[in-house]
């Protein structure tokens, strides 16, 4: 997947993510990009886990399931960066 559309995969899945989980983040538009980034690589490492039983890193692709597995991924990204830095959302 190319870097544009790694861009546009992070902005969409990042403001969704934030926008569903409970409590107030912080942070502008790259935050919000690196997030829905990580997040599309946490969604599509556990989407090939739960697939094919291995466990390799892969990112979600830009479609409806793919940005749905980043929405996911961005989520969980957001739970566990407030549990590395002892915040919390609220």
């Amino acid at each position: 997947m190319n870097i544009i559309a790694w861009i546009i995969l992070g902005l969409i899945a990042g403001a969704i993510a934030k926008a569903i989980y409970p409590g107030r983040q912080g942070g502008g538009i790259i935050t919000t990009m690196v997030l829905g980034i990580i997040g599309a690589l946490i969604g599509g490492t556990l989407a090939t886990l739960l697939e094919t039983g291995r466990l390799q890193v892969t990112a979600a692709t830009l479609s409806i399931p793919g940005l749905i597995v980043a929405i996911i991924g961005a989520i969980i990204a957001i739970f566990l960066w407030d549990l590395l830095t002892g915040r919390t959302s609220h």
